[in-house]
């Protein structure tokens, strides 16, 4: 039976990388990414849930990461779960973990301004294909 493991994340980083290396000196990047949806609650309300996510980078993805990421950055992750155990003070522990097996920046991240936003003035003056002068 084949099995899948495959996570997709879009969201923006909660603070800088941290930055590391493993024992054979590969660069590895440790990101908190987070992903919001709204939703109505009960009483018809909306509200935003807030999901983080602990991300690991690898090699070359965890040095472009290093060099572009900040937090507030927007980044795309495609990548697989991963869960370890651990012992703290002598309670084992668990962590769930995305290992990152492609990632893309976000606009910010590549340092392209934002497009500037249109006055109601300027959005009125092409109102119909017909009226565009190119």
């Amino acid at each position: 039976m084949a099995s899948v493991n495959k996570v997709i994340l879009l969201g923006r980083l909660g603070r800088d990388p941290e930055m590391g290396q493993t024992t054979s000196a590969t660069s590895v990047a440790r990101l908190a990414v987070a992903t919001s949806r709204t939703r109505k609650d009960q009483s018809g309300n909306r509200t935003e849930e807030t999901e983080w996510h602990n991300v690991v980078l690898f090699g070359r993805q965890a040095e472009t990461a290093k060099q572009y990421l900040t937090k507030g950055s927007e980044v795309y992750i495609e990548g697989r779960l991963r869960t370890r155990s651990y012992e703290k003070d002598g309670v084992k522990r668990y962590s769930t973990e995305i290992i990152a097996e492609q990632m893309q920046l976000g606009a910010k991240a590549h340092g392209n301004p934002p497009a500037p936003k249109q006055t109601p003035a300027q959005q009125q003056a092409f109102g119909d294909d017909e009226d565009v002068p190119f």
